[in-house]
């Protein structure tokens, strides 16, 4: 019956944890406390795995030019994002402004499908100044950690930019895997109540993007092309941080306002 019942439904949550209690003799008037508490877990055990399904339901879906909320999503990540430069065609090349390859971001939501679409344009507009700064700081990650007069002092001749959109599906890939092999576990016990959900797993990714953009500049990269060494010790940090049983990753910006501030 333990076994079973992390696979039920929402609505079964409450029985099964009677007829737990009933099996183990526990008399819920002796000991009301232990239902609340069983079913309070039992709630976040089945939510954790009902938020796999439905990122991996997002992930699987693959991006459609042909379907209209696709490309209603996709151009309001633009908006969002670029709110004071009007979008001249929907193939362009001016979403490599905000970090796509080419002239049709189609083509980059391959890996990942709707779950990388969705992160962007949660981030982009849940917390807009933030997602702006970043995309800003993207181009020229540098000039945003020194001075003007640091700058000429250090005589540095190039800023070691990265792609803000490719970035952002690439820490969907991170979230996703983190997400599904348990590892978030920590993380969404410690700060949702009850069932986490897709929000929680958005506000999250937020984060991700947040600290990795910081982390990025913190490593000072020769070029682009250590994006995967940098890409992978920050996944070993967090990774790190999670198997702290009392570790609640905590955004400090608006777009993760609901989550608990350790």
């Amino acid at each position: 019956m333990l076994q079973t019942s992390v696979s039920v439904h929402f609505d079964a949550i409450e029985k099964t944890i009677e007829d737990i209690m009933e099996l183990k003799k526990i008399n819920p008037d002796i000991n009301p406390q232990l239902g609340i508490s069983l079913q309070a877990c039992l709630l976040q055990i089945v939510g954790y795995r009902n938020l796999i399904a439905d990122v991996e339901k997002l992930r699987r879906e693959p991006y459609d030019s042909d379907n209209p909320q696709h490309e209603e999503m996709l151009l309001k990540l633009w908006k969002f994002l670029k709110p004071d430069t009007p979008l001249e065609s929907r193939i362009s090349k001016q979403w490599c402004e905000i970090g796509f390859q080419g002239d049709d971001p189609k083509t980059d939501f391959r890996g990942m499908g709707l779950l990388g679409l969705y992160n962007l344009q949660y981030f982009a507009e849940r917390d807009a100044t933030a997602a702006q700064q970043v995309l800003s700081d993207s181009l020229h990650p540098k000039c945003s950690k020194f001075s003007k007069a640091e700058w000429e002092k250090k005589r540095m001749d190039k800023a070691i930019g990265y792609s803000f959109a490719i970035v952002g599906i690439n820490i969907t890939d991170l979230a996703y895997n983190l997400l599904v092999s348990g590892a978030l576990k920590t993380h969404f016990y410690n700060i949702a109540p009850e069932a986490p959900t897709l929000s929680h797993f958005q506000q999250t990714f937020c984060y991700l993007m947040h600290e990795f953009h910081k982390f990025w500049i913190e490593e000072d990269p020769m070029d682009i092309m250590e994006f995967n060494r940098v890409r992978e010790k920050f996944r070993k940090r967090i990774i790190k941080q999670l198997q702290n049983p009392d570790m609640a990753l905590c955004p400090h910006f608006a777009a993760s306002e609901g989550l608990i501030n350790m």
